[in-house]
């Protein structure tokens, strides 16, 4: 097998394809999507550092200069919303922007929000274990992160159905070369969810609350604030970035631990082990296998010479896999201490989120460790389509 993403068998298992490309190709050009592939945990450590490569190359060229054909005008909703938050621009923009959402986005709002988190995901799982199981991703997965983000910006329960769909419709854009149907879903949830928030935003400046979309439309640095599409596109980073990859890292965690049940038994035995595990079911089957990133000035990466407007793909995955840097890395160690995965980022693009992320994660599997001590698998699952943003369609589980 070689490294193909639209392949069913590669996406379900692409380790074996990285570990080639890591000995033989550790930095390669993909001509189907024109990208440069990067397997390497020590060059994608310092490319997600290097600042003459950007999530964006538009504050310093034109999609002309960069070879590059124009946004199809029907996307321009889509890119309004997207451009407006902290992951697709570079400084100073996102040095400004990342300053502003910080001091509302703070350590001690998520830590104040651990019992909250905590009564979430016991409820879920609660009434998972007295239903005798079902779906893991669709009944307690999903739920929890939803509910915490919509909580977090004080979106009313009665309209928070909405928030999974278009998240997942969304993030359906960022998969290698969409198809024109997922383009054009992805622009009419981002104008769906972009015309709700202006609503609520609004309504919170006019009458505030205690949510981070009050906190947000009202934090200012000496006079500065985020305008309203600032606002919007931040929110949506916010549930996009936070929810797809906790329930990811749920469902593809559980599934590695059901694989490896002497780590499973291992869980179960000591859940002081927890924070370690979530550490290393992050590191052992990421989420986000792919990080693309644009190249502003000519760079050599591993005696490769990579010029400007090259876009090249951190293989996530294969860096968190890298001998050179794991022990033993395709063995799962729920104890293993000392773990460098860089399934948050790395560099100014850091994921914001990765405390809220953490203590979701450990909360919902201890949740899970304690009421359902022994889950099992019904049926083997099936991953999604996705590559970029990978997971499995469902868990079926029984108690």
């Amino acid at each position: 097998m070689h490294f193909d993403p639209w392949n069913p068998e590669f996406v379900a298992h692409p380790y074996d394809v990285y570990a080639e490309l890591r000995r033989r190709r550790p930095v390669s050009f993909f001509e189907p999507t024109g990208q440069w592939l990067v397997a390497r945990h020590a060059d994608v450590n310092a490319l997600l550092r290097d600042r003459r490569l950007g999530r964006s190359y538009l504050h310093v060229a034109t999609h002309t200069e960069f070879g590059r054909p124009d946004d199809p005008g029907f996307q321009d909703p889509f890119w309004r919303v997207v451009r407006a938050g902290m992951l697709d621009v570079e400084p100073p923009v996102h040095t400004r922007l990342r300053r502003l959402v910080s001091k509302a986005f703070t350590p001690r709002m998520v830590e104040a929000l651990r019992p909250k988190v905590a009564r979430m995901a016991g409820e879920l799982v609660e009434g998972f274990v007295e239903r005798g199981g079902g779906d893991l991703i669709a009944e307690v997965a999903e739920p929890l992160p939803v509910t915490v983000i919509a909580e977090m910006l004080g979106v009313p329960e009665s309209d928070r159905h909405l928030l999974r769909p278009w998240s997942a419709d969304i993030c359906g854009m960022y998969e290698l070369n969409p198809s024109v149907e997922a383009q054009h879903t992805a622009v009419r949830a981002a104008e769906e969810f972009s015309d709700y928030l202006v609503g609520l935003a609004r309504a919170r400046r006019a009458d505030p609350g205690d949510d981070l979309i009050s906190a947000l439309a009202l934090v200012a640095d000496e006079g500065d604030r985020l305008t309203e599409e600032e606002l919007v596109g931040t929110c949506v980073l916010l549930l996009n970035a936070g929810h797809e990859a906790t329930v990811n890292v749920t469902g593809n965690g559980w599934w590695s631990l059901l694989r490896n049940p002497a780590e499973l038994e291992r869980l179960r035995a000591d859940h002081g082990l927890l924070p370690t595990a979530i550490e290393e079911l992050m590191r052992w089957d990421t989420p986000l296998q792919m990080f693309e990133r644009w190249v502003l000035e000519d760079i050599t990466v591993g005696g490769v010479d990579i010029p400007r407007g090259a876009e090249v793909a951190l293989l996530f995955g294969s860096a968190n896999r890298d001998p050179e840097v794991f022990a033993d890395p395709d063995r799962l160690d729920v104890g293993r201490a000392d773990n460098p995965h860089i399934s948050f980022g790395a560099g100014i693009h850091f994921c914001l989120g990765a405390p809220l992320a953490r203590v979701e994660l450990v909360e919902s599997f201890g949740a899970l460790l304690r009421r359902a001590p022994k889950l099992e698998l019904v049926t083997e699952p099936t991953w999604g389509p996705g590559y970029i943003i990978r997971g499995l369609d469902s868990l079926q589980m029984r108690v």
